[in-house]
């Protein structure tokens, strides 16, 4: 008998049907020989537990021919969601890692992820319960510095459009403080290192651009719909726009070559390119400042900025800063 049956003559025919309403959850367009088989019964025992489902009020409708089989109909009341312990913990320590502060029970209502968490946790079955808790209790996490947590409420809109192709009017707030309207055409929602993205085709630039969801201040559908490339890979055409359509221009040379640099520039930087010294990054930043501090101060690779007065003037505000640094400590020994 396969190992995923029930096989036991000991269980009730209740549990046999809700055993068999699970698997219609998971599993819609399963036939009768597959029920029959995770049921551990014969066919004929398999169809009468579907007649118990029905006589109960669960539609559980059927499907003839070589495709056919059960499923649930519209209007199931569904069984309550049960985890076994190592999916609990398995769920537990994902939403740890992706929100440190949901470690922690908590009354803030303004907290909806360790809300939602607690309202999970006091839902599971008692021992799956008590390792949950003992998790939360003694697991602690670093918080991301660079995560961001964009509105629930924005990124389902988003998310929304997406799906039913509607164009989008939002309104985006950069690091630099200016803010402005565009038109898109939202192609896709993608999370890239705890960070969400919105990838999509700007009018207003009439170009493709990448905004951060949690920099969007507001969404407005509109009635004009879109069509996305096709075969679009989001993720992908996300790497490749990162660095691409903000305000201050970036023009990094590198004096090695391009393999080299590959090792130390992440997409958001920019595009590398050959070029006569080596090779050089362009791309576009909102924020001249983090671009210095946070990413070409730790390259360490000879470099020089061919292009970009703000992102010049960034590197020698920098390195000014640097300089009266050990200066100051020189002349305190």
């Amino acid at each position: 008998m396969p190992s995923d049956a029930v096989g036991s003559s000991e269980v009730s025919p209740t549990a046999r049907a809700l055993l068999t309403l699970e698997i219609l959850q998971n599993r819609p367009g399963v036939t009768a020989a597959e029920l029959s088989r995770r049921l551990g019964v014969s066919e004929r025992a398999s169809r009468r537990h579907i007649a118990i489902l029905r006589e109960a009020g669960i539609p559980v409708v059927s499907t003839r021919g070589p495709h056919g089989g059960y499923a649930l109909g519209r209007g199931a009341a569904l069984a309550p969601v049960v985890f076994t312990e190592t999916e609990a913990l398995s769920l537990v320590m994902a939403v740890i890692d992706s929100h440190p502060s949901a470690a922690t029970p908590t009354d803030d209502d303004a907290d909806t992820v360790g809300t939602a968490l607690d309202k999970v946790v006091r839902a599971l079955p008692r021992a799956a319960a008590r390792q949950a808790a003992a998790l939360r209790e003694h697991a602690s996490a670093t918080p991301d510095r660079r995560a961001s947590r964009p509105d629930p409420r924005t990124t389902s809109a988003l998310v929304a459009a997406s799906a039913a192709r509607r164009r989008v009017r939002i309104t985006y707030a950069s690091e630099s403080g200016s803010t402005w309207q565009d038109t898109t055409d939202p192609w896709s929602v993608v999370v890239r290192h705890s960070r969400w993205y919105l990838l999509c085709h700007s009018h207003r630039a009439d170009a493709v651009r990448t905004y951060r969801i949690d920099r969007i201040v507001d969404v407005v559908e509109l009635d004009g719909g879109f069509e996305p490339p096709p075969a679009l890979d989001p993720v992908a055409s996300l790497e490749e726009h990162l660095g691409i359509g903000w305000e201050f221009e970036t023009r990094v040379v590198f004096q090695v070559p391009q393999e080299e640099a590959q090792r130390w520039v992440h997409p958001a930087m920019g595009r590398l390119e050959r070029h006569t010294e080596g090779c050089v990054l362009v791309g576009s930043t909102s924020n001249p400042s983090m671009y210095v501090r946070e990413w070409l101060a730790r390259i360490p690779l000879p470099f020089r900025v061919e292009g970009g007065s703000e992102l010049r003037a960034a590197v020698r505000e920098v390195a000014d800063q640097l300089v009266r640094g050990a200066s100051e400590g020189a002349s305190g020994t």
